[in-house]
């Protein structure tokens, strides 16, 4: 796969080695690298082409990092940070970052960045802890835990909330299992559920299964991911039991 890459840096000479890299790490697995200096460029960018990856610096001239970090994680794209407020790295994370690099950046640090996007083995240290959606009051921020689960709607993600309401994520689920496989299981292709929010699997007729919500709700489990979840839910009952 070839990935459509956004750097966000108004920094003419970072943006430059930013880019050079980051060709050099992908190689033929790049498609096409875009600079932007601004926001707004940025926001054009992405509204008008399909954007895998964006590289962000929080520290662009006249913008809050974290208002950046709210508006870019809605986003369909994964986001990188690269800044040099490592302080506020851990922080970054919870808000859904697919991994932080420090400035000054080496290309090493930004490779194992970079990896990420195809290599899903190694779960970030810290987890999501809230997800940013745009509705049409501008950007809410939702904690995951107040999510029970997401739903594939063609190329975004429908979240159902404990409340009963509905959100639309710019991820797919794909994009969402990445950053969210702390608290999150992929239960069926259809369908990403909160760990918490699982009462049961049942079988049903014709080799098919379901799982129960503690909200009363009933989804559907893929055939392959049921010994997964039915291990998932033994644990977490043998963890009651400890506790």
């Amino acid at each position: 796969m070839s990935y459509q890459i956004l750097i966000v840096e108004d920094e003419p000479l970072v943006a430059k080695r930013l880019k050079r890299l980051t060709e050099e790490v992908l190689g033929d697995r790049q498609d096409e690298i875009v600079v932007v200096q601004s926001v707004t460029a940025a926001e054009n960018q992405l509204k008008n082409h399909t954007t895998d990856l964006i590289l962000l610096d929080l520290n662009l001239a006249g913008e809050d990092g974290f208002d950046l970090l709210k508006r870019f994680t809605a986003k369909a794209a994964h986001t990188i940070v690269v800044s040099a407020e490592t302080a506020r790295a851990l922080e970054a994370f919870e808000y859904g970052v697919l991994d932080f690099v420090p400035k000054p950046f080496t290309k090493t640090r930004l490779a194992k960045a970079l990896e990420r996007l195809w290599l899903r083995s190694e779960p970030n240290q810290t987890p999501t802890k809230q997800l940013s959606f745009e509705t049409h009051r501008g950007i809410e921020v939702i904690s995951v835990d107040d999510i029970v689960f997401f739903k594939a709607a063609d190329k975004y993600s429908e979240a159902i909330l404990r409340a009963g309401e509905t959100r639309f994520h710019g991820k797919s689920l794909n994009r969402l299992e990445d950053i969210l496989a702390e608290e999150f299981v992929r239960t069926h292709k259809s369908y990403l559920v909160h760990q918490r929010a699982i009462q049961d699997i049942k079988s049903l007729e014709g080799s098919r299964y379901a799982l129960s919500l503690k909200n009363g709700d009933q989804l559907p489990v893929g055939r392959t991911r049921v010994d997964h979840v039915r291990h998932l839910l033994e644990h977490q009952a043998s963890q009651s039991l400890r506790s």
